[in-house]
């Protein structure tokens, strides 16, 4: 079967970036069983799910036998991780099988997690436990769902060995994953500290060939890559906020250039609402809390800066040149915050119902974030909830009146609190408000932090009324009291 299988494979990376990746093959298993295989995203790739999922599938997906065509290759990268620079991290449990062109012409990459060790493996076993394996295919199918760029997974095949870590003996597992790319910021910093200008340009142009094409031929393509990028990763970090998406290790390597969440490791939705929420045992410090994600976000931009400037500057061995790059660069990332100002607010007003733009906007969206932190309300539940109160006529203002009188927004406040009230048994305790409704944990323990909540914006707001004062009391009931059902059977809202 497999000498007639055409998989149609175009490995564009171990092509014109060999030198970037080492050909390697996957490590042997004992006893291959396929578990789980996506039959709705072989579809997407062109490929024969029925055939993939035959008696070879398990074969094919543990690494036993490589898929007909695919050329597998460890990538390497370097990386910040935790803040701490490591000059070369590089796929040490991963293998990048190759490229292929889906149904609709758009290049993907099909790679293994948990194939055995590489030259990248610094010590470790190269393998991966099921339970991880099989969050991240679920957490995949999860953002993919809620419209959220993702990597994804294709196959899950249990290998038959034991892999062993802090909680003992666990069931090894390979996971076939599809992304846009594993072109990541960390694969930029190691070609640039290698000062290998010629294989910086080429990896640079390969990233804008795959996935900013319109750059081509333009007069400063990398100066509008690093712009393009962080457009991208601006969008993104704003729907995790919306969602309240915890990815836990926002490190250089685990930022791909394409604008996709990729390497679900200690990640969380977070329940009780607290910005402050932590949920990876090893950051004690907190760098990676929900509330940092966009800050993170943009310093990562600035390593990928630095690793582009190279490139940008009119000439990188004349001084004035890279200072007119570094001001050319600082304005892409001085400029990151508005960008996500933008994404995130236009988040907050889909799940609101705010429609168009008014001036005001962003104070209602956060007024309203401020009461789900002082509660501790579920975050996802909570919108629920306002949708519902929203609907009730016994707390909603009149779809006729744009202006409730007093005595109606009284009523609306006593509605609103009420039903505050009633959210007491959505609240979860401080030591559980993050958890993954869709995955299993291995170990991780949610933390909080007792400092007082920051706005999720890009920038920091200077002060905040308590959500007890009149001016949020007056929001809450406002958002409440204006926001009512859309007349067609969507369950959306609108601003009235």
């Amino acid at each position: 079967m497999s000498a007639a299988l055409d998989l149609r494979w175009d490995n564009g990376y171990a092509r014109e970036l060999g030198e970037l990746c080492v050909p390697w093959r996957p490590a042997q298993v004992p006893a291959p069983v396929l578990l789980r295989f996506n039959h709705a995203l072989a579809h997407e790739l062109g490929w024969p799910a029925d055939a993939l999922a035959g008696p070879q599938g398990a074969d094919w997906f543990s690494g036993n036998q490589v898929l007909p065509g695919a050329e597998p290759v460890a990538q390497g990268y370097a990386g910040h991780q935790f803040g701490h620079y490591s000059l070369q991290l590089g796929d040490g449990r991963a293998l990048l099988l190759g490229e292929v062109l889906d149904r609709h012409g758009q290049r993907r990459d099909i790679a293994f997690k948990g194939s055995g060790r590489t030259p990248f493996s610094r010590g470790g076993d190269g393998k991966a436990a099921l339970g991880p394996v099989l969050r991240e295919y679920l957490m995949g199918e999860a953002m993919h769902a809620l419209g959220i760029p993702t990597t994804r997974a294709l196959a899950v095949a249990g290998t038959g060995e034991a892999v062993l870590r802090d909680a003992g003996a666990l069931p090894g597992a390979v996971l076939t994953r599809v992304a846009a790319s594993h072109i990541r910021v960390g694969t930029f910093q190691w070609v640039a500290a290698r000062g290998d200008i010629d294989a910086l340009r080429r990896l640079a142009d390969h990233t804008i060939a795959r996935h900013d094409p319109a750059l081509i031929g333009q007069d400063r393509p990398y100066l509008g890559l690093l712009a393009a990028v962080a457009q991208r990763q601006a969008a993104l970090v704003a729907r995790w906020m919306g969602v309240g998406f915890i990815h836990g290790v926002m490190n250089t390597d685990n930022m791909a250039l394409s604008g996709e969440t990729i390497d679900y490791g200690p990640c969380a939705f977070m329940d009780g609402y607290d910005p402050a929420t932590v949920f990876s045992s090893i950051d004690r410090g907190g760098r990676y809390a929900y509330r940092n994600q966009p800050h993170i976000a943009r310093w990562n931009l600035a390593r990928l800066a630095e690793a582009l400037l190279p490139l940008i500057a009119s000439d990188p061995n004349d001084e004035a040149a890279l200072h007119t790059a570094v001001d050319e660069v600082s304005a892409v990332i001085d400029a990151f915050p508005d960008r996500y100002q933008t994404a995130w607010l236009a988040v907050m007003r889909a799940k609101l119902g705010l429609p168009g733009e008014a001036e005001g906007d962003a104070t209602v969206a956060q007024d309203w974030l401020d009461l789900l932190a002082e509660s501790g309300a579920d975050l996802c539940l909570s919108f629920r909830r306002l949708a519902d109160l929203a609907a009730d006529p016994s707390g909603a203002a009149s779809p006729a009146s744009s202006r409730p009188t007093s005595s109606r927004r009284a009523a609306q406040r006593s509605s609103w609190w009420s039903a505050s009230s009633a959210w007491g048994a959505l609240r979860a305790p401080t030591s559980t408000r993050a958890t993954s409704s869709t995955a299993a944990r291995t170990g991780s323990t949610p933390r909080t932090r007792t400092s007082r909540p920051t706005s999720t914006a890009c920038s920091r707001r200077t002060s905040r009324p308590s959500p007890a004062s009149p001016r949020c009391t007056s929001r809450a009931s406002t958002i409440a009291g204006r926001c009512t059902r859309r007349t067609s059977s969507s369950s959306r809202f609108r601003w009235r």
